[in-house]
């Protein structure tokens, strides 16, 4: 074999020894698992680096255990794990993950698991917190008056007029909070879970509807009140931007359930004439803010609402999830005298 040969060889062994050296390097200090919100992760006693690996990668916090083997023999911790509960972002590296499973600080304390369905308003969430030993009168009071620091901490927030309150801005959730956890750290909890949701893909269409998270909101609110399927989510987010569009009021008996603080099957005559700026009988357009706290869903048929040529519905009182669809005025008529309303 000829020296030049030879020299050609040893070139391309060093070369894809480099190459590899600097792929395996990337693998453990710069990569990332495919899950980029927070999650519970827990260490059993007994786990071994070996296990501690194999469940990172199969909650996608980690690419490949392989080079978190690599890594945690390199720095000698395998022994250094702790048992116990953890919250782990899914933006960390290889590197910051063992650094955060091997601090005891980091371990979740007891906490409290709570749920907030879709649609309940913030006065409804905070009597929940109470019922679970948490501080729900103070968490009402930040959220009906949101201090300036924990506003400007998230973007979502960014557009939000300066008077109202958080209503609408509570993402409804299944939350864990440490039993210690304060009226401000909750809120925080729910706004970063809210961050998260509302995308940047849905954030870049509501700009280019010349719209905002605001309004947004505020339009899903109505509609997680007044019908119950995902399919009629959007034929009423249709019908009521449909109503905005031509200067009809939107009659929305949401509006009146928030400011009686009653759900009725038929509001009165008079109800429809309470004094109210959230009275969408008497002023046209949307309400001054949310009503309620929407899901994903709303959220969606409020940004992508179905278009149609209905302009009027109605619930029917003995089936809830039945909604009824008319194009003129007169036909709505009939179809509430139909059904008994």
């Amino acid at each position: 074999m000829s020296i030049r040969r030879k020299i050609s060889i040893l070139a391309v062994i060093l070369f894809l020894l480099i190459g590899g050296f600097f792929y395996v390097y990337y693998q453990i200090y710069f990569s990332q698992g495919e899950y980029r919100e927070n999650k519970t992760f827990e260490i059993v006693k007994g786990d071994g680096s070996t296990k501690i690996g194999n469940n990172l990668e199969k909650e996608n916090l980690i690419s490949n255990d392989f080079y978190f083997f690599l890594y945690v023999w390199k720095q000698k911790s395998s022994g250094k794990f702790l048992p116990g509960k953890y919250e782990i972002s899914g933006n960390l590296t290889i590197p910051e993950i063992v650094k955060f499973l091997t601090d005891q600080e980091n371990m979740l304390p007891g906490y409290i698991t709570i749920t907030f369905p879709e649609g309940w308003t913030a006065k409804q969430m905070s009597e929940r917190l109470s019922s679970k030993g948490f501080d729900g009168e103070n968490f009402l009071k930040l959220v009906n008056n949101p201090p300036q620091e924990i506003v400007s901490l998230f973007p979502v927030l960014n557009k939000k007029p300066a008077k109202a309150t958080l209503e609408g801005y509570l993402f409804p959730d299944t939350y864990k909070f440490a039993k210690e956890a304060t009226p401000e750290g909750i809120l925080k909890k729910i706004l970063n879970n809210t961050e998260i949701k509302i995308t940047d893909g849905m954030r870049t269409e509501i700009e280019n509807q010349k719209k905002s998270v605001f309004e947004i909101l505020t339009m899903a609110s109505l509609l997680e009140k007044e019908v119950k399927t995902p399919e009629d989510f959007k034929i009423v987010s249709g019908i009521f931007w449909k109503r905005i569009a031509i200067g009809q009021a939107l009659q929305s008996c949401a509006t009146l359930a928030y400011i009686l603080g009653v759900n009725k099957s038929q509001y009165s005559y008079a109800d429809t004439q309470i004094e109210s700026p959230y009275n969408t009988y008497k002023y046209k357009g949307l309400p001054p803010g949310p009503v309620s706290n929407p899901g994903i869903e709303t959220i969606q048929a409020a940004l992508y609402p179905e278009k149609t040529d209905y302009l009027y519905f109605l619930t029917d009182p003995q089936d809830p999830k039945n909604t009824v669809y008319s194009k003129t005025l007169e036909e709505h008529n009939r179809n509430k005298a139909k059904y008994g309303l």
